[in-house]
């Protein structure tokens, strides 16, 4: 008879490690969740900086390998749980950032997509331009009426809060104008 072992095996041991950093997360403050977050992307930044041409290939590589399993799930219904998963993850995110981690994210998107474009050339820029299309145009075809209702009152929404903020800043130029032109105060 084998001996019986004695603690916890690899598999409590994991779930209790998860379980126990998912409990630090609950109690932290959005400063110490800031901090993190911050942290673990300083960190993921310098392991792609110091990684070789061929590091590099193998990580993208990698990644191309488990989107390719994700997408060749079971069912069209399996695909539409996980994409509305993600979403909803990204909208809860985005929801819960502070301007300063919003202005961080759309740097870094800027940053990427500076560095994938000079490294493009003209073929796969269209290539990837005609994917994203498509993927478009599939997305709209699949959807309800409910689904295409709540886009577009989205798109609409966003294009009346650009324009807002396009009269905003009309409106504050006009302002500092004026009181530059007619103000003679010092502190104006």
């Amino acid at each position: 008879m084998p001996k019986r072992k004695r603690g916890i095996t690899g598999d409590a041991a994991s779930r209790r490690e998860a379980i126990r950093k998912h409990e630090r997360r609950v109690v932290e403050t959005e400063e110490e969740r800031s901090c993190r977050l911050s942290t673990m992307a300083q960190c993921g930044e310098d392991r792609r900086a110091e990684e070789t041409e061929e590091q590099r290939n193998s990580r993208l590589s990698d990644m191309a390998q488990r989107r390719q399993e994700r997408r060749a799930e079971k069912t069209e219904e399996q695909r539409n749980s996980r994409l509305s998963d993600k979403a909803q993850r990204v909208q809860q995110r985005r929801a819960e950032e502070t301007e300063e981690q919003r202005n961080r994210r759309l740097a870094v998107m800027g940053q990427r997509s500076q560095q994938r474009t000079p490294e493009e050339t003209e073929e796969q820029r269209n290539s990837r331009l005609a994917v994203m299309a498509q993927r478009g145009q599939e997305r709209r075809a699949e959807e309800t009426d409910e689904q295409r209702n709540s886009r577009l009152s989205a798109m609409l929404q966003h294009a009346r809060e650009r324009h807002l903020n396009v009269i905003e800043g009309q409106n504050h130029h006009q302002i500092q104008t004026f009181y530059a032109e007619n103000c003679s105060l010092p502190y104006c």
